[in-house]
């Protein structure tokens, strides 16, 4: 009797035990967010890289889905020929350090399911392939050199794996004799394969800051956190690396363990984005040009101008930017990419005081006409950043009394201002403002920088 009581009581001990233990993961995410996501919120902006196989056909990552190519075919023409001889990730982690950014994510592995890493889950990967090594490890170092964070995109979307189900993404969504035999996939089987490839990238190549998930899409047809088991995918990355950040697209809004961060993709909200009334933290994803794999005819190239307003907008409404490059099949950036890149960072080693560790300005500074403003709450300074160069005269609306210094922030030469709301009688030549406005005179020849910059130290 004795015995079988003690038994009892440590079963009913070990099932608490493991109870607490289930919880306290998703406590202890919540409790550590803000110090976790310090790095990134500071950083504000990032390097996106998407490659694979897409960019030996060159005309877009969803290729294999746009085209309704069965993975046999697709894997047929391309897989063999994969052998970026040019692949040196010390120039991508260099070329995003020049450009100012402070983290890069690649995409360890996209929705065709090929993995750039050597995974003991499956041979479609680029070990495998006749260039034949590991393509992540040398990534990760590089980046890590050169004093960058590390993030993997991991697509849970897999077209290459037999016991995913056809749905209304899959090359084969058209395809009824394929749609047939989704009742003999285990998609059971497929979870657990995620959960094996997830393992390997957060086991084998040291700490890893980021984790983007992409993505899920619930509904009819599609697939959502029950099909990816979303909690037992968080539970493993927060296992294996507890301080990872991780974004929203496991559909796990509804717990505030299950996510870090919004991720809008490709447009700029018209503010800084909310979750159930309250502002969240954000990143949005963008291209420079249609595509995010390399697309050798694409023409819709953004121009520097764009890109590095694009940053500045971001900044100003609390978010971060993730500019993606989309390497060619032989492993570099191509020209296009490399000239841009190269513009931003001609302008963010001069102005990037007004980027890192900044935010959305204090709600009592308004906003001058064509202008942007963002603010570092630790210093206290204003930046004001002139999208379209006033002739001579810019208003700053109810800032008097506010501003104690101005200059340029690309040379730090003093800007003079005044306040002045009303002129002398015939004073036609006297510049006139609002009673609390402050008038900054600026020189006529506009300072040779893509977007200047006014730094205001505030009192």
């Amino acid at each position: 009797m004795k015995r079988t009581v003690s038994y009892i009581l440590l079963l009913l001990l070990s099932c608490s035990q493991a109870i607490a233990q289930h919880s306290d993961w998703k406590e202890e995410s919540v409790a550590n967010k803000e110090e976790r996501m310090k790095w990134w919120r500071d950083g504000r902006f990032g390097m996106f890289i998407h490659w694979g196989l897409y960019a030996l056909p060159a005309r877009h990552e969803w290729v294999q889905s746009r085209e309704k190519i069965d993975h046999e075919t697709y894997r047929k023409n391309y897989f063999d020929l994969f052998n970026p001889d040019l692949y040196n990730p010390t120039e991508w982690a260099r070329a995003a350090k020049e450009a100012g950014m402070k983290y890069v994510v690649l995409t360890a592995k996209h929705h065709e399911g090929f993995c750039l890493w050597d995974s003991k889950t499956t041979d479609f990967n680029a070990a495998k392939t006749p260039y034949g090594k590991d393509l992540i490890k040398p990534f990760v170092d590089a980046c890590k050199a050169e004093g960058l964070k590390v993030g993997f995109y991991f697509s849970m979307i897999d077209w290459s794996n037999p016991d995913f189900t056809i749905d209304s993404n899959h090359p084969l969504r058209d395809n009824q004799e394929a749609r047939a035999k989704n009742g003999r996939k285990d998609m059971g089987k497929f979870r657990q394969y995620l959960k094996d490839q997830v393992r390997e990238l957060l086991t084998n190549y040291g700490t890893i800051d980021l984790l983007f998930w992409d993505f899920s899409y619930p509904g009819k047809d599609g697939k959502s956190n029950k099909d990816w088991d979303s909690e037992g995918l968080i539970k493993l990355a927060r296992e294996l690396q507890p301080n990872i950040i991780m974004n929203d697209r496991l559909d796990m809004y509804d717990h505030a363990w299950g996510w870090d961060y919004k991720t809008p993709e490709q447009f700029m909200p018209n503010k800084w984005p909310e979750y159930k009334g309250q502002r969240v933290p954000w990143e949005t994803c963008q291209t420079f040009s249609g595509s995010w794999g390399y697309h050798r005819d694409e023409n819709t190239w953004k121009s520097n101008n764009q890109l590095i307003a694009m940053l500045i907008e971001v900044v100003s409404k609390g978010g971060n930017l993730l500019l993606n490059v989309g390497p060619t099949a032989r492993g570099n950036f191509d020209a296009r990419a490399t000239d841009r890149l190269a513009a931003i960072g001609d302008w963010m080693k001069f102005n990037s005081k007004a980027i890192y560790g900044c935010t959305e300005a204090p709600a009592d500074f308004e906003r001058p006409d064509n202008c942007l403003l963002t603010y570092n709450p630790e210093t206290k300074r204003l930046y004001v950043h002139l999208l379209q160069y006033p002739y001579k005269t810019l208003y700053l609306p109810n800032f008097k009394g506010k501003v104690k210094y101005a200059q340029f922030l690309h040379d730090n030469s003093e800007i003079k201002y005044t306040s002045r709301s009303g002129a002398e009688p015939g004073g036609h030549m006297t510049i006139t403002a609002g009673e609390n406005d402050l008038i900054v005179d600026l020189p006529v020849v506009r300072p040779q920088v893509e977007i200047p910059v006014i730094e205001l130290v505030l009192n």
